[in-house]
């Protein structure tokens, strides 16, 4: 049998659609009750659906007041707190295409993104680095805020396949590319509600993301929100080892995250009392089973985990009406068709390895990438947009993950390009080469390492210097002087082998 899934096409996008009044739907029949709470150790602040609607719609009218172009580019420089997704949802109401982008992004960093993004306007925090010599207006905190309580916006209606939003992944190349998402994304997120989180309108849901971050602003707000359940998240400062008396102090159902932050939080709780808990959800790189485990152990809870990429959210993942049977992630969710693919780009037979490739009927793929027209269509092959990642559909359609295809590192569940990492790297002028990968450091733990050739440097100093050149989650943890580095007959840098070399001399602790 063929490694392909296809058990019939979900329901199409209903039209005329918009992304915003779709999510905050619930407004309407449960206007009182709570969408949002943003919880920390000290309480929390809570947002009604009614509220945040009323403060989505005003905004909308504001940035409509300002005669910005319909399908405009909104860059969001914003923190952890509600202003964003206010700001990202109110963008879209009023028909124009929102970009998050994390608040951690350098000056020189998010200069570069606004070069291509070329914003219409700027929705910015305290303390966020914005572009230089960029001429769009900016709208800071209290002139957001100021909006809020204006008379309504309508919704601007259209196409369901039209731009809706825009989200940033590290590409291949070493460029971030912005990922164009239709406004149809959010209704194909529906095979996500039983197919993994088996989600509920009375559930509330802790995500321990930033909203920036796909994950987040998917699993953490649009989804609790399209179906009317609540969504808490963590207030800036809160630290992983908080994360549990917040579960339990705020009644929390389900708990998302990166399997970092489990790890976090168990070498802190060996024991985790969770009584409202049902079950945690996993997603942004694999999670060991000696982390699953431990969660068990911890809490009475499964945790389920899933596959997916900015391209395409989340597709594959176990969930509690199907587990997966380990070492699988998870089966491709009803809706979805999805094969794995040979050398040649056909199917492979069940039980062969291969690179995991998602249909381009699928409602949720993106549309492409940003003034990147020859990396969208690399990206396809007939039918097939290419993950790269490697898995093996099992006879049952159960998927294991083996692996990326390609050299991309994973930063807590963020990929990263090494060629990025090693592009700011070579400004240093004692740097001849310099190699990024990714290092276990323990048996469930891996980091961001930069070798490089040259003049041994400080290391304390190698991580000043990237510090003012990428943003935090970029920046190596590890750096290691070689006399040359490894390379294939073709001449390019093997940093698999530099890898293994490495982990075979120092091993993970």
């Amino acid at each position: 049998m063929h490694a392909i899934f296809d058990e019939g096409a979900p329901a199409p996008c209903p039209a005329p659609f918009n992304l915003a009044a779709y999510v905050l739907a619930p407004a309407t029949h449960s206007p009182e009750k709570v969408a949002l709470a943003i919880v920390g150790p000290h309480g929390a602040e809570r947002w009604s659906y009614a509220r945040l609607e009323a403060a989505v719609r005003g905004l909308a009218a504001g940035l409509q007041a300002m005669g910005l172009p319909e399908g405009g580019r909104v860059l969001l420089r914003l923190g952890n707190g509600v202003e964003f997704p206010i700001g990202y949802l109110a963008a879209i109401a009023a028909g124009l295409v929102p970009v998050p982008t994390s608040a951690m992004l350098t000056r020189t960093e998010i200069g570069k993104l606004a070069a291509q993004i070329e914003p219409v306007a700027i929705l910015a925090g305290p303390n966020v680095a914005l572009p230089d010599d960029c001429p769009a207006p900016v709208l800071d905190i209290k002139t957001q805020r100021g909006f809020y309580h204006d008379a309504p916006a309508d919704y601007v209606l259209g196409d369901p396949d039209r731009p809706a939003y825009i989200v940033y992944t590290s590409g291949t190349s070493g460029q971030p590319r912005g990922v164009i998402h239709a406004h149809r994304a959010v209704w194909a997120r529906r095979m996500m509600w039983e197919g993994w989180y088996g989600l509920r309108a009375d559930d509330r849901l802790l995500h321990a993301g930033a909203f920036n971050w796909t994950y987040t602003l998917g699993t953490g707000l649009l989804d609790p929100w399209t179906i009317g359940a609540t969504a808490l998240i963590p207030a800036p400062g809160v630290r992983p080892d908080d994360l549990p008396l917040l579960l339990r102090r705020f009644d929390a159902t389900l708990f998302a995250a990166a399997p970092g932050v489990y790890r976090q939080m168990l070498k802190k709780h060996p024991q985790i009392v969770l009584p409202k808990l049902r079950h945690g959800l996993s997603a942004g790189e694999k999670m060991p089973e000696t982390t699953r485990s431990a969660w068990r152990e911890a809490t009475g809870t499964f945790v389920y985990e899933a596959l997916g990429m900015s391209e395409c959210s989340t597709f594959v993942s176990g969930s509690p009406a199907r587990p997966a049977p380990l070492p699988a992630s998870g089966y491709p969710q009803a809706g979805r068709r999805i094969a794995v693919l040979g050398p040649d780009n056909a199917p492979v037979a069940r039980g062969e390895p291969g690179q995991l490739a998602i249909s381009s009927c699928d409602p949720g793929l993106m549309l492409g990438y940003l003034k990147a027209e020859a990396e969208t269509r690399a990206r396809f092959d007939g039918e097939w947009f290419l993950t790269g990642d490697m898995v093996e559909m099992a006879e049952d359609g159960a998927i294991a993950y083996l692996g990326r295809g390609d050299d991309m590192l994973n930063a807590g569940g963020v990929r990263v390009s090494p060629l990025e990492v090693e592009r700011a790297l070579m400004e240093h002028p004692g740097i001849h080469e310099v190699a990024a990968t990714e290092i276990a450091v323990k048996a469930d733990t891996t980091v961001i390492a930069a070798f490089y050739t040259g003049t041994p440097q400080d290391e304390a100093a190698l991580a000043a210097f990237a510090a003012e050149r990428l943003a935090r989650y970029k920046q190596p943890r590890l750096y290691v002087h070689l006399d040359e580095l490894p390379k294939n007959p073709n001449g390019k840098l093997n940093r698999r082998l530099i890898r293994q070399t490495h982990e075979a001399a120092h091993g993970p602790a």
